[in-house]
Formats: C-alpha cells, structure tokens, sequence
C-alpha cells in the first residue's frame, strides 16, 4: 500500500485483522472483513467494484478467485504472490490447503493475459512460492501476446 500511496494512488486495503489494518490505515482506505466466511465488502450496487491494480500476497483461499479477476477493470494488472507446494519442507504455510499446485496460479488466471510468472525456491528466508503478474483483456485495446512462463 505504501508504494502505491507513495505514487499518488488511492489504495484500499482488505483484511481480517484490525492490527493490520491499523498498520495500513495511514496509506489509504482499509476494510475490515473475513473474506473467507463473511460477504465479499467490495461489492456496489451487485456490481464488484473494479480496481486498475489488485496485490495479492501470502494468502490463499481459492473460492475467492474469480471474484479477484472480476475485481480488475479491464486493462488492470494482477499481482499475486503466495507460498506453494513444497514449502512444506522448509516452514509455514506447511497444510496443502494453503499452499498452490505447480502452475495452479497459471490455471486460476488463464482468462487475463499473463505478463510473467514464477514458481520455485527462494532462500533469506527460505520458501517456496509462485508469482503471477497478469492484465484483463481491454477491448478497446485488443492485441495481447501469448503468455511468457519464467521460472526461478
């Protein structure tokens, strides 16, 4: 959020916990929510509200994916990052429930253009993760490429 802030964006940050929030707060607009068992908050008129970038990271509830990719306007830029198989062996997420399939980020976005993803390895500190940076298809700017697969 900082950054984003630090850019002159408005930034509207969602999470569970208030000492997160409170922590954020300072950046832009924050929203106090369980996104897992309580009514998605970004939501106007039964339309989802739509954002020109969405950050995802270190979390993992797959319901909530198509109302991630619903959640961009078109031409808008996903960036998530989260932990993935194999993590297991080096810490915390350590239950599958919680941790991505090989690709799985790939599959769960295959409707957006993808700019780059990256799954694998990093140490300091040690863990295994994916990334994805991907774009909703704008209409009035047809023309995407076909997506680039990098790996760490």
């Amino acid at each position: 959020m900082k950054w984003f802030t630090q850019q002159g964006h408005a930034v509207t940050g969602v999470d569970r916990s208030t000492e997160a929030l409170e922590a954020a707060a300072r950046f832009g607009q924050v929203i106090l929510a369980d996104l897992e068992n309580g009514p998605w908050p970004l939501q106007s008129d039964q339309h989802p509200q739509q954002f020109g970038v969405v950050v995802v990271t270190n979390y993992l509830w797959r319901p909530l994916f198509p109302r991630i990719a619903a959640s961009l306007a078109p031409g808008g830029l996903l960036i998530y990052e989260t932990f993935s198989a194999g993590n297991e062996t080096v810490g915390k997420p350590s239950r599958a429930d919680f941790l991505l399939q090989p690709a799985e980020l790939l599959h769960a976005f295959a409707s957006l253009h993808i700019v780059a993803f990256e799954e694998g390895f990093l140490d300091q500190p040690a863990r295994f993760l994916q990334r994805i940076a991907a774009v909703k298809p704008d209409s009035a700017n047809p023309g995407m490429q076909s997506p680039r697969r990098l790996t760490l």
